[in-house]
Formats: structure tokens, sequence, C-alpha cells
């Protein structure tokens, strides 16, 4: 995979809570990343969000009862973060504030975003990396994108 961090390339570092939003103000040679935006959601584990025990229902006419598998609401918070970010790249793209776009986020939510994202975007899509960088500091994802 090769990306070329040309002047004006937004990045998106993502994960189920924080994203970034990136744009190279430097070149090729010289990636300068700025932060764009940030938006962050609070997310906690679904033991702290969860309060009632799984769910049982009757097979019939017999005395046997089954267990229902509980909701997992960390992850269906992952799944609207991802919805979040999808909503956001589509306004910016649809205003002109990007022509070219890489993702990096870990494998659930890339696949996540990537089911979300309107064609508009998804056509100025020019990379996917699949790592947890959001607790990176700016000059290690400039690394990191050099190196890809």
């Amino acid at each position: 995979m090769s990306i070329k961090l040309k002047h004006g390339l937004w990045v998106i570092v993502a994960d189920g809570e924080k994203a970034l939003f990136l744009r190279n103000e430097g070149n090729t040679r010289f990636p300068n990343l700025e932060v764009v935006q940030e938006i962050e959601q609070e997310n906690p584990a679904t033991r702290e969000q969860g309060s009632d025990r799984p769910g049982r229902y009757s097979d019939g006419p017999t005395v046997h009862r089954s267990a229902v598998e509980d909701t997992d609401w960390h992850r269906l918070g992952k799944e609207r973060f991802a919805d979040t970010i999808a909503e956001r790249l589509y306004k910016l793209a649809h205003r002109g504030d990007f022509d070219e776009v890489v993702l990096i986020a870990p494998p659930q939510v890339l696949g996540e975003m990537r089911q979300k994202l309107h064609k508009e975007v998804c056509d100025k899509v020019k990379a996917e990396i699949s790592k947890t960088l959001t607790n990176h500091t700016i000059f290690e994802i400039e690394r990191l994108l050099q190196a890809a």
C-alpha cells in the first residue's frame, strides 16, 4: 500500500469513542498533519450500561426456560459513533472540504464506517489502515503514514 501524503489530504483517525479529523498542511516529503476537528463520545463498558439480567423465555407448554443473550451496549455505542463519523464525512465532502481521505481505525470500526459511508465519500477514500492510533501523537501518525 502506498499513500501519497500530498498537501490537503485528510486523515481520519478513529476508534469507537474518539475521532480525529486531520489535514496535511505540509507536502509529500514533509507532512504536517493539523487537527481540524475532534469528536469524542463516552462509551463505558456494557457492564456499566446495562442493569438488568439477561431475559428469559418459555419454550412452550414445558417448564423448560431459555436465556436470551444480553445486549452489548458498548458495541452498539461504537456502531452509532461510526454513523456519526460517516455523517460528518458526508457533510464535509458535500461542502467540498476535501478531495482525498485516508481512514485509520480498528477493523470493527472501519467495517462499520465502510457500511455507512455515502458514495460521495467512498469515491474520495484513497486508503484504509486497520489500526488503533487514537492514542498516538500526531508525529507518530505522520511517521506511520510516511512508512506506509
